[in-house]
């Protein structure tokens, strides 16, 4: 999914989740670039920009739970770490992510292409 160009750079770049700030024109940006490939029924496009909402709510949701984002301890067999240690700014950072990416999925005409997408090809 990360390496799918010319779609990896042009959404990549715009992808962050630091603070809610930077997460909400982050997703704007990207629920944009997601219109506009479905606009031109590039559902590969589309896709990846749902994608790349989807995990703009779950990596700010690691990083929320978790102090920096590490989730286990690589020097105690990787035993996984206490949660609730994380930043609270990106638990809001997640849910502005979140709202965008259901909203993405639940576009109508991405529904369809989706649906054709894979009665065509599995």
């Amino acid at each position: 999914m990360l390496i799918c160009e010319p779609y990896k750079s042009e959404i990549g770049q715009h992808w962050r989740f630091k603070n809610p700030e930077i997460a909400k024109e982050s997703s704007r940006v990207i629920f944009d670039l997601f219109t506009a490939y479905v606009n031109h029924k590039d559902f590969v496009g589309a896709d990846i920009a749902r994608k790349f909402l989807q995990m703009g709510y779950t990596r700010a949701r690691r990083y929320a739970n978790y102090k920096g984002g590490k989730k286990y301890d690589k020097h105690n067999d990787y035993a996984q770490l206490e949660r609730g240690t994380g930043d609270p700014e990106k638990a809001a950072a997640a849910a502005i992510f979140y709202a965008i990416w259901k909203k993405a999925e639940a576009d109508p005409d991405y529904q369809e292409m989706k649906a054709d997408w894979k009665e065509r090809l599995g």
